[in-house]
């Protein structure tokens, strides 16, 4: 399991527009995509570098692909990058803090300690 491929995942998703719209209609595409062709880019480096082992286990790809921000959180996944990248995508399908709220609940049966989040 790798949460750095997680938190890239989540990273660089939420900072293009576009791949945020993709990411919210076509899950499962946008996942396999990013896989194939971003995951071992190096993050903030030069074009043509690049490594070849990073690859989502079965249960990333999963709850990525299911939007699942709950099992993201448990398998190590930053609450923060989860939390502004799903506000991006669904936020505007809820009233005021509608979202952050069924965010908050969703996670509300997490106890100390929480999942370690650390790369």
């Amino acid at each position: 399991m790798s949460k750095y491929l997680l938190n890239k995942f989540l990273y660089t998703v939420d900072r293009d527009p576009e791949l945020v719209e993709r990411y919210r209609t076509d899950p499962t595409g946008t996942v396999e995509w990013w896989e194939a062709n971003q995951a071992n880019t190096l993050l903030n480096c030069v074009s043509g570098e690049s490594s070849t082992w990073l690859r989502f286990e079965d249960a990333e790809r999963a709850a990525l692909a299911a939007h699942d921000h709950p099992k993201l959180f448990e398998l190590g996944a930053h609450p923060f990058l989860t939390l502004t990248l799903f506000i991006a995508m669904f936020e505007r399908d809820h009233e005021g803090l509608g979202f952050q709220r069924q965010y908050a609940e969703r996670l509300a049966h997490f106890s100390l300690p929480y999942p370690d989040i650390a790369t």
